[in-house]
């Protein structure tokens, strides 16, 4: 191998004492050696500052400790603006890194003279068995990969590159920073992506680097909540609010993006205003084309129906419910 360029890995704790250590562990017995772990610890209540105090003075960690807590985004916001080195790597607290996890994703960096490098994960639960093999395949985010890889779309509308499985340059971060506030949708990984995707080079390597831990506790996790409302009009309501927001949020940073996006920014937000409170509407349908065009076939006739439909969407999601409450009721009546 060449010369190993210094990484920064960024490691946000809070709350982490059951998984902390592995983690750790699972970083230092890396097959690439020359990196360097930043940690930030947003006032833990728990053991994990006496696990952390366990890697004081560790040659290759560097530790942080918040004086008060100041939510996921600004710990992550805090340690982006600690990146000394020219690479940076983002990590979660209760995952399990893959030992040759740096070593691939610097190689594909390299290849493909890539300016962020993003790989799929391994679901496990909290004990470490396997959920699902391939993250990315459960989440049906594969076609929206292969479709916008090397365009700015990769994380436009929503984010297909998970943070922890990031491999990164510096020289974006001056794109990156300040990360967005208020937001509810918005988080870190999502805006290190799409700022990364409008002037730099996306790299994906289709296997998984991480094994991604499901827990009680997990912030964000590999679930759909929207799809557990009991009503078709909360469903339609938060895609409808997720959109507001996010395109709310890009007209505030609107110098950020090329003049084609700024046109869609501003074209999309009116868009979703129009139609919050609309029975059927197919005005502005061009739109929703160019917000949806990469989709699946069945997301982009799904989402079409919720968001302009939603007479038809009521319809359909009745008979959905009706038919599952009785293949429900006849599996019990087998169990009896």
């Amino acid at each position: 191998m060449d010369e190993q360029e210094t990484i920064d890995i960024l490691l946000a704790t809070y709350n982490g004492e059951k998984y902390l250590e592995e983690q750790l562990n699972s970083i230092l017995n890396q097959t690439y050696s020359n990196f360097k772990i930043i940690i930030s610890d947003d006032c833990s209540q728990d053991k994990t500052k006496e696990i952390l105090e366990k890697y004081q003075g560790h040659p290759q960690i560097e530790i942080y400790y918040q004086e008060k807590n100041i939510g996921y985004m600004k710990n992550f916001e805090f340690l982006l603006q600690h990146v000394e080195h020219n690479l940076y790597m983002l990590c979660d607290q209760d995952d399990i890194w893959m030992s040759n996890k740096i070593e691939k994703t610097y190689a594909k960096m390299k290849e493909k003279q890539a300016d962020l490098v993003f790989t799929d994960l391994e679901i496990i639960d909290e004990n470490g068995k396997t959920i699902a093999k391939s993250f990315n395949r459960k989440m049906e985010k594969i076609h929206k990969i292969t479709k916008t890889l090397e365009t700015n779309k990769i994380a436009y509308l929503y984010n297909t590159v998970t943070g922890c499985t990031i491999l990164a340059k510096k020289q974006y971060l001056n794109q990156i920073l300040p990360l967005p506030e208020n937001t509810k949708y918005i988080i870190h990984d999502s805006w290190i992506a799409l700022m990364t995707s409008l002037s730099g080079k996306i790299a994906y390597i289709d296997e998984p680097t991480v094994l991604y831990r499901q827990h009680i506790k997990n912030q964000v996790g590999a679930t759909r909540k929207s799809f557990n409302a009991e009503k078709f009009s909360d469903i339609r309501k938060v895609f409808i609010e997720v959109k507001q927001e996010l395109f709310s949020i890009y007209l505030q940073y609107q110098d950020k993006f090329p003049n084609d996006l700024q046109e869609l920014n501003q074209k999309a937000k009116m868009y979703f205003d129009r139609i919050e409170n609309k029975k059927i509407s197919f005005r502005g349908w061009y739109i929703f084309h160019k917000l949806y065009k990469y989709e699946l076939p069945s997301y982009y006739i799904l989402n079409f129906i919720i968001l302009n439909m939603p007479l038809l969407g009521e319809i359909l999601f009745k008979i959905r419910k009706a038919f599952k409450g009785k293949r429900c009721s006849s599996k019990n009546e087998e169990k009896a």
